[in-house]
């Protein structure tokens, strides 16, 4: 016997009260998430500090903190919230300010692993940002203390703590040793 399930819409989704979980909706269907741990929110904020001051000393564009919704398609609809987002200033000024998710996905999507999180799903989001639109994914390991760059499928660098943590195209003259993310 199967269970149907009942899709849902990005706007049904922005409508549902803030409680002790997050969602995030893939083809229609809500899918539910715990509050992050202690670590994955000092290492996102150790991260997330860097790229935020480098944005707003070059006014590059816009910073986005975690829980923030992009759309990323419609019919059914598909919404994801990456731990740390950056958007260009010139994609910013075209879209000007929304009211519900923004409409597309984000230049640079950054996932910090939880350690419930499956390896299979981690790989299904990065797909999805980069089918999206995204010119680069890291996913920061705080159990490994790495951060894999992907810049397409076949576009990937792992880079451990001695290695250095550059924006490329995604967020131009930013970076950092990666062994700063994780101190």
């Amino acid at each position: 016997m199967s269970t149907e399930v009942q899709l849902m819409t990005a706007d049904e989704l922005l409508a549902l009260p803030r409680g002790e979980f997050r969602y995030e909706l893939v083809n229609g269907e809500l899918k539910k998430m715990s509050p992050a741990a202690h670590n994955h929110g000092r290492v996102t904020i150790r991260l997330t500090l860097p790229v935020a001051l480098h944005v707003q000393k070059h006014n590059l564009g816009e910073v986005y903190a975690a829980e923030t919704g992009f759309k990323l398609s419609s019919n059914p609809d598909t919404v994801r919230a990456p731990d740390i987002a950056f958007i260009r200033q010139s994609r910013v000024d075209a879209v000007g300010k929304t009211k519900g998710y923004w409409p597309g996905a984000p230049d640079l999507a950054v996932e910090v692993l939880s350690p419930s999180d499956m390896v299979g799903e981690v790989e299904e989001k990065v797909s999805e940002w980069l089918a999206a639109g995204t010119i680069e994914v890291w996913v920061v390991s705080p159990n490994l203390r790495t951060v894999t760059v992907y810049r397409s499928q076949n576009d990937i660098l792992a880079l451990t703590e001695s290695d250095l943590l550059e924006g490329g195209d995604a967020l131009p003259g930013f970076r950092i040793r990666v062994e700063e993310i994780f101190a």
